[in-house]
């Protein structure tokens, strides 16, 4: 097979990879070090990826924090 084909199936599947790399590192963060560990992790994972995608977007944090947090006393 040449360079060009391998890339381009590769890049069909590029989606499938990642699941299963992912799935691959879960497997082995629940085998090392627990469930409950492992979905803090995935938690903080989620929260980061969601916050870095606000900032990407360049949408104003703090009005996101607003919205979801309950107001402050000084408020």
């Amino acid at each position: 097979m040449n360079r060009e084909k391998i890339f381009y199936i590769i890049l069909e599947n590029y989606g499938k990879i990642i699941g299963v790399f992912l799935g691959l590192l879960v497997s082995i963060l629940v085998i090392s070090i627990g469930v409950i560990k492992t979905l803090f992790i995935s938690l903080c994972l989620y929260i980061g990826y969601f916050i870095g995608s606000k900032v990407d977007n360049k949408e104003n944090i703090l009005e996101i924090l607003d919205k979801l947090l309950p107001l402050g006393k000084y408020k």
